[in-house]
């Protein structure tokens, strides 16, 4: 069954691109045609597409994997804050650190450093400080929580990037690309899909279009970790099961032991009574 229909794409305005003058030859197999010199987008494509990522997304979250959803255009960063959050994937929707996935170490001392000021100003170390000092670390807690927050969580590399207008977010698919880390992308007209293992060609501009495929990505995520939950809870019963059979062996060997040794009993009893008599 596919998690959109053409309607539902239409209807969001998924199907308008750039302008003609600014398209990218290599899109060309995604354009339907092209009307009042804007680009219109084939949305029988897109929704095969959404498909083919959602399902390759579902597989990443059953595993237990991250994906890091990133998007710093302001139409979109709402859409993606809400979605990634109910889903509880890492995103970043602030400006991209150069070298987060690179040069990734880095970026979890920052974060490391956001814990301790935290912890340092619950057990009173700072009350001692001046106004000023206090002033200036708290100014540079709130700049580590706006660019890396939302990534406090992300204790290792992603195994995925959701990446909305692959032209701006240019740095980080270069970077995944680096890296070898599968890059899944909203790619309008004007981009190069050549660098997107998972293209979904469809307007990343208009609010309601990005909306709408993140609907369907985030909707299969969440049905990944269900999965994966469900799969661990039977894990978990079988392992019960088969520890409550290995202390069941004991007591079953014991039974057998003595319901062997009944019939000997009974067969000695009789011969003890009769020896008495024969005398």
């Amino acid at each position: 069954m596919a998690r959109t229909n053409f309607d539902q794409l239409l209807q969001a305005g998924c199907h308008f691109g750039h302008l003609k003058r600014k398209w990218n030859p290599a899109m060309a197999p995604y354009i339907y045609t092209e009307r009042n010199g804007i680009h219109i987008i084939d949305l029988h494509k897109t929704v095969a597409k959404i498909d083919e990522a959602a399902d390759a997304l579902k597989q990443i979250a059953k595993s237990g994997k991250k994906v890091l959803f990133v998007a710093t255009k302001k139409q979109t960063k709402e859409v993606i804050a809400e979605k990634a959050a109910s889903i509880n994937m890492p995103y970043v929707i602030e400006r991209w650190p150069g070298g987060m996935l690179t040069n990734f170490p880095t970026i979890r001392k920052a974060v490391k450093k956001m814990a301790n000021i935290d912890k340092l100003m619950n057990d009173g170390t700072y009350g001692n400080l001046s106004k000023r000092e206090l002033l200036q670390i708290t100014r540079q807690r709130a700049k580590l929580e706006k660019n890396l927050g939302s990534i406090a969580d992300l204790t290792r590399l992603p195994s995925a990037l959701f990446v909305v207008d692959v032209l701006k977010e240019n740095i980080a698919v270069r970077e995944a690309n680096r890296l070898g880390i599968p890059v899944f992308g909203i790619v309008d007209t004007n981009s190069d899909p050549n660098n997107i293992d998972f293209v979904i060609p469809a307007n990343d501009d208009a609010k309601d279009s990005v909306e709408v495929i993140l609907n369907a990505c985030c909707a299969a995520i969440a049905e990944g970790i269900e999965e994966r939950k469900a799969e661990k809870a039977d894990e978990k019963a079988a392992d019960a099961q088969e520890g409550e059979e290995e202390e069941a062996k004991p007591k079953r060997a014991r039974k057998a032991r003595k319901d062997a040794d009944a019939p000997a009993a009974e067969e000695a009893a009789p011969a003890e009574e009769e020896a008495p008599a024969a005398e």
